[in-house]
C-alpha cells in the first residue's frame, strides 16, 4: 500500500507543478508534451492526477502510528 501511496503522490506532483505553469505562464506542460489537451494520453495523464487526488483524500483519515526512531 506504501508503494500506491507514493504513486499518488508522485502523480498529485505532476498536476500541482503543471498548474503551477498554467496560473503563472499559461503552459499546459501536460498537453505540450503529449499533442494537446484533448490527445487521448494528456487526458489518461489528466484522468491519473485526478483519480490520485482523490485517494489522496484518504490521507486525512489515516491513523498510522508514526515510526519510532
Amino acid at each position: 500500500m506504501d508503494t500506491l501511496r507514493q504513486i499518488a503522490l508522485a502523480l498529485i506532483i505532476i498536476g500541482a507543478l503543471n498548474w503551477l505553469l498554467v496560473g503563472l505562464f499559461t503552459y499546459d506542460l501536460v498537453a505540450a508534451i503529449f499533442g494537446g489537451q484533448t490527445a487521448i494520453i494528456s487526458r489518461i495523464i489528466y484522468t491519473l492526477v485526478g483519480v490520485a487526488g482523490i485517494y489522496a483524500l484518504t490521507f486525512f483519515f489515516r491513523t498510522d502510528v508514526a515510526e519510532k526512531s
